[in-house]
């Protein structure tokens, strides 16, 4: 424990740190809160199903769609039989995040490569501390 002590960033790291916290902690605010209204039960819906299943019917008509789900064994015609069994809330949530799908990638996921960089560069980092240890218990 000493060891690492005496390292020559622990003392910097240190103060840093401090002062950092003591930054963050000054100029926090205090949390509120307040009462939510209660919903309604008459409310009138706040989308149109005929304009999100027209937008969702032009994405569809796309011809990598169109192949992309031949591929999973789907006819057109049973796609639009899965289409008409969804509720209005599924409707209208496809509807509003379809611009948002990626077009073959995986948005949001780690692959491999990003994994093995990330090792690769903390293990750079081990070795030029322990490395860096050495050197100084060497001179002294």
């Amino acid at each position: 424990m000493r060891r690492i002590l005496a390292m020559w960033y622990a003392r910097p790291l240190s103060i840093y740190l401090i002062v950092a916290l003591i930054a963050v902690s000054a100029f926090a605010t205090p949390a509120g809160a307040m009462f939510l209204p209660a919903p309604q039960t008459q409310a009138a819906p706040l989308f149109d199903r005929a304009s999100d299943m027209e937008k969702i019917q032009k994405t569809l008509e796309s011809g990598i769609i169109q192949q992309r789900l031949m591929d999973y064994g789907l006819t057109r015609e049973e796609t639009l039989e899965k289409m008409n069994g969804l509720t209005d809330e599924q409707i209208h949530g496809l509807a509003a995040n379809i611009n948002a799908l990626q077009a073959g990638g995986r948005h949001g996921h780690i692959d491999t490569e990003t994994v093995l960089i990330i090792l690769l560069i903390v293990l750079l980092i081990v070795i030029i501390v322990n490395n860096d240890a050495a050197v100084r218990t060497s001179i002294s």
